[in-house]
């Protein structure tokens, strides 16, 4: 399921090398002109994700930071986790026809648990791969988007830019080889990950902004976990 991630990490295993600004060290050479970022990152949703959809993306990133070890943001991300738990049982007794509604549309025939559950394991393989490729991204780009959500004029429009941008640095010196949205999807929630560690205050900023950034962007790859996991 993940295993053109997992080649990254056998790349990221195989080379040393310093982490220089900016880049993703030991994931390949810059290819100098090369642009490994599809066009379909963008600040406008092309075919807005449905509110299944939304419910998967925040359980996928909520599970990953559950599963990333030594975090500095438990605290945080356990009031977020009762607070998010929360919002889903609510939003399922407000069905108006009176039916509890499945929590995911990748596989809306399927039971909603085994679709909660797939959701879980795919975040916790993911944040194991993370957890390998975290010394990949450079302390001065953490601090940097951390400096960036801080401003709390900042719109949400330019904090997802500033993710965008962070991923275009790292993806430039992805090998070429690589599943690339999958390869974004984990860089995405690792770059959460490391802001909210650097600044547990900002995780509830952070986690609406990335799950905003991940539905916009790379809801195929998403689901594609998902309904391979389930499979």
């Amino acid at each position: 399921m993940v295993g053109a991630v997992l080649d990254v990490c056998r790349r990221e295993a195989l080379r040393t090398g310093p982490c220089l600004p900016g880049g993703c060290a030991g994931l390949g050479p810059v290819r100098p002109g090369q642009d490994h970022v599809p066009t379909a990152l963008s600040s406008q949703v092309s075919n807005g994700p449905g509110l299944g959809d939304e419910r998967t993306t925040s359980l996928l990133l909520l599970g990953f930071l559950q599963s990333c070890p030594n975090s500095c943001f438990q605290r945080e991300l356990e009031v977020l986790g009762h607070e998010f738990s929360g919002h889903l049982f609510h939003d399922d007794e407000l069905q108006t026809d009176g039916n509890r509604s499945s929590y995911f549309s990748v596989a809306a025939e399927t039971d909603s648990e085994r679709q909660e559950e797939a959701v879980r394991e795919v975040a916790r393989q993911l944040a194991q791969i993370g957890d390998r490729l975290e010394g990949s991204i450079h302390p001065g780009m953490v601090a940097s988007l951390v400096s960036r959500f801080s401003v709390r004029s900042l719109s949400e429009e330019d904090r997802r830019q500033c993710l965008t941008d962070a991923l275009e640095q790292l993806m430039r010196t992805c090998p070429a080889d690589v599943d690339h949205e999958k390869t974004q999807l984990l860089l995405t929630m690792l770059l959460a990950k490391k802001i909210a560690d650097h600044s547990p205050a900002l995780l509830r900023d952070v986690f609406r902004t990335t799950v905003t950034f991940i539905n916009q962007n790379l809801l195929t790859s998403v689901r594609n976990l998902v309904r391979s996991e389930m499979d």
